[in-house]
């Protein structure tokens, strides 16, 4: 069975790498990093932004 599902475009802010580790420059007692996590702000950490909507426009408008 074939799939019907299109693939979404990728996002343009982050192309497709939505979620990156930040170091905050300190280091724990056993000599780890400590890091934050930051998603996309454009796409919410997904990697993919939603198609376009459609605009209508009513004739004789």
């Amino acid at each position: 069975m074939p799939e019907s599902t299109l693939p979404r475009p990728v996002c343009g802010h982050c192309d497709g790498f939505p979620t990156v580790a930040v170091t905050t420059g300190t280091r724990s007692l056993d000599g780890h990093r400590h890091t934050v996590n930051a998603d996309c702000p454009a796409c919410h950490g997904t990697g993919h932004t939603l198609p376009a909507a459609r605009t209508t426009t009513p004739i004789g408008a």
